[in-house]
């Protein structure tokens, strides 16, 4: 057998080590190679695993997800079908014999069915929207869904007829809704959503609901396939009492509905346990105040005895799921930063089972991913860790760890180098909580070295960051930064009392907990204060206004999507009901002084930190007008700075990988002009 001299092995081995150590980092360009896994379900019997893959086409700039299947022990991993456009919303039918999802088509979206029995599939509607929730009935012979019914827009004036071939102006846009617009989306057409049926080898489909009212969400057979249950505000002012929702059913028969719950409060996503006896379901009271965990509830059939199941655990239970023997259910939940999977039986013992579920959030380590489980108890869970986005896991029964069945990154970030993700956690000044954070370090970071140090507010501010892939934290490590994200006060995944802390009191004391991290890292030696650098998106636009506001320790600071003004942002926005009582106690003119008193724009006399101002402009969460403010100010103020706009980008910028890199490419050249990492020009 041929043998390697001692010599040849040595030079080899270097050359390897050297190898290794000149992986490329992470760079722009990546971003479009990036795949991952999401909506995985699981077969009943547990042998199959139907997910959506979800790639980016550098050409169209878009995500684009199509339906992939593997067997639980990782083989005969394929894609579903022939068909090279977007599939989603895989449903198993109880046998496992066939599978239902949505595809797109040249008039919209439609059900499609396939047979695993024979790999055929075929369209089996013809509809004038989009379907959304299908549901399977437990026969398998039916399957419900919801989709909107158009509705005529109100109309106050009569034109006269316009000459023949008249180039007049397009007729206005009349709306008399609370609701008519949303970000992402722009102005949403009249109408509301139905319940329907449809016979699961094709055919007519059948409205069940009736009604001025929206019927959305989950929808749930009854055990008998008699009933759908289903959550709705039915209420006569539900324009107005919209933190209001109560679980319904309705009769496939013949349409007859019953409320089965009322009251105040958010009621939500009802399941039918397989024998019948119980409907599980999630929500809050309604009360004033930011933040409310959403609890586990469990009532008999009938709507009687409902009870909390959940109420010790002080989490969001998310996404319950039955198990088959009726004996529990399945759920998700956010903790510390990582989002778990666990089961709670029927006398509220929780027996944790996976953590890591995530990596859907490409852009920032935002909370996501989603979870399924098979009659058998098979865990089918889109798992994340800092080195790569969702990936698709099962853990089996009477396994005690997951097995990861893909790597679609492996032949990308197997040949990247990548900044290493570090949890730490340090103590607020302002009432000795203990605050959670995270720091990412420069690929082959050196402790000799003195870096300059980026802090990256999340958004929300009611959510979280964690231990998960971003793409963008990646990017300004590779650029030569010590990033640090914290979960201030008023994060999720710690308890409603902690996420509460920001009631009449946004921007307050989650500046502090920021600040005081930062004085954590520069005590550590690993911030220092002469290279200090602040950016942040939406609620982190907001908190990175305020920190130079409050302060001049930045070298420089990239502000994107912020509100500046409440008083302007609350009534301009899509989501313009949603403050008042919520954020602040009243509406704007009954709260002006209050309302303004946490608007960063009254903070801008005291700016000095040369400033970025980003946003999209088509941005409905946030508005234009609202970064306009900020930069006219300091304009007014002549201080540095410069407005970055976004053509055709909504408040979500990351949704399209070349805004994503836009953002990342402005901010990182914005903070080079002040000191920051000096940037390499290729990719």
């Amino acid at each position: 057998m041929y043998r390697l001299k001692p010599l040849l092995i040595l030079a080899f081995l270097g050359l390897t080590f050297q190898m290794a150590a000149q992986k490329p980092n992470f760079s722009y360009l990546d971003v479009y190679d990036l795949a991952y896994v999401s909506d995985p379900q699981v077969a009943p019997q547990g042998e199959w695993v139907v997910y959506r893959r979800m790639d980016f086409d550098i050409m169209k700039d878009a995500a684009v997800g199509q339906l992939w299947m593997v067997r639980t022990d990782g083989s005969q991993h394929q894609k579903l079908t022939s068909r090279e456009v977007s599939e989603s919303s895989p449903r198993w039918s109880p046998s496992g014999d066939r599978l239902a999802f949505v595809s797109s088509t040249d008039q919209g979206s439609e059900i499609y069915m396939y047979w695993l029995g024979s790999g055929k599939f075929a369209k089996i509607t013809q509809l004038p929207f989009g379907p959304s929730s299908i549901s399977w009935s437990p026969k398998g012979d039916y399957l419900a869904f919801s989709m909107k019914v158009e509705k005529a827009p109100p109309v106050f004036a009569k034109m006269p007829k316009k000459p023949k071939n008249a180039k007049w102006a397009e007729a206005p846009r009349i709306t008399d809704r609370l609701y008519h617009e949303a970000d992402g989306r722009g102005y949403i057409k009249p109408g509301f959503d139905h319940i329907f049926v449809v016979p699961a080898e094709g055919g007519a489909p059948r409205q069940l609901t009736s009604g001025d009212y929206h019927h959305r969400g989950a929808l749930s057979w009854s055990a008998d396939g008699s009933k759908i249950y289903f959550s709705a505000n039915r209420n006569d002012d539900w324009e107005h009492d919209f933190r209001n929702s109560d679980i319904h059913s309705v009769r496939v028969a013949d349409g007859e509905m019953e409320a089965l719950t009322g009251g105040k409060g958010l009621e939500i996503g009802p399941k039918a346990s397989p024998n019948g006896k119980y409907i599980a379901f999630t929500g809050h009271e309604g009360k004033v105040q930011a933040y409310q965990v959403d609890q586990l509830y469990l009532m008999d059939a009938d709507g009687s005895n409902k009870r909390s199941l959940s109420e010790k655990l002080d989490r969001d239970v998310s996404n319950p799921m039955w198990d088959a023997k009726s004996t529990g259910l399945y759920f998700s939940y956010d903790d510390k930063g990582n989002t778990k999977i666990a089961h709670i039986s029927l006398n509220g013992k929780i027996t944790p089972l996976a953590d890591d579920m995530g990596g859907t959030s490409i852009g920032r380590p935002y909370a996501g991913g989603s979870f399924s489980v098979s009659n058998k108890g098979a865990l089918a869970f889109t798992q994340t860790r800092p080195e790569y986005p969702a990936a698709l896991a099962v853990l089996l029964p009477k396994e005690k760890k997951p097995s990861l069945l893909t790597a679609l990154n492996r032949s990308l970030l197997n040949f990247r180098s990548l900044g290493k993700v570090e949890e730490i956690w340090y103590t607020s000044s302002i009432d000795q909580r203990k605050i959670q954070g995270w720091l990412v370090y420069p690929p082959n970071y050196d402790a000799e070295k003195k870096y300059p140090f980026l802090v990256e507010n999340h958004g929300g501010p009611i959510s979280n960051y964690g231990d998960r892939f971003s793409a963008e934290m990646q990017l300004y490590a590779a650029a030569g930064y010590i990033v640090f994200y914290p979960n201030a006060r008023g994060s999720t995944g710690y308890g409603e009392e902690f996420g509460n802390l920001l009631y009449n009191n946004y921007p307050g004391e989650d500046y502090n907990d920021v600040m005081d991290g930062v004085d954590y890292c520069i005590a550590k030696g690993l911030a220092h204060e002469d290279r200090l650098f602040v950016t942040g998106g939406s609620a982190g636009g907001i908190m990175s206004a305020w920190i130079i506001g409050k302060n001049k320790r930045f070298e420089a600071a990239v502000v994107a999507k912020p509100v500046m003004n409440w008083i302007s942002k609350t009534l301009v926005a899509d989501n313009y009901f949603y403050y008042a009582d919520n954020r602040y106690p009243g509406q704007p003119w009954e709260n002006f002084e209050g309302y303004w008193k946490f608007s960063p724009l009254s903070l801008v006399g005291n700016i000095e930190t040369p400033t970025m101002v980003l946003v999209g402009m088509e941005d409905l969460r946030t508005p234009p007008s609202e970064a306009k403010q900020l930069y006219h100010a300091l304009k007014l103020r002549k201080i540095p700075t410069v407005l970055v706009e976004i053509p055709s980008a909504s408040h979500g910028i990351a949704n399209r990988p070349s805004n994503l890199i836009t953002k990342v490419a402005h901010t990182l050249a914005w903070l080079e002009k002040y000191g920051g990492a000096k940037l390499k020009t290729k990719n």
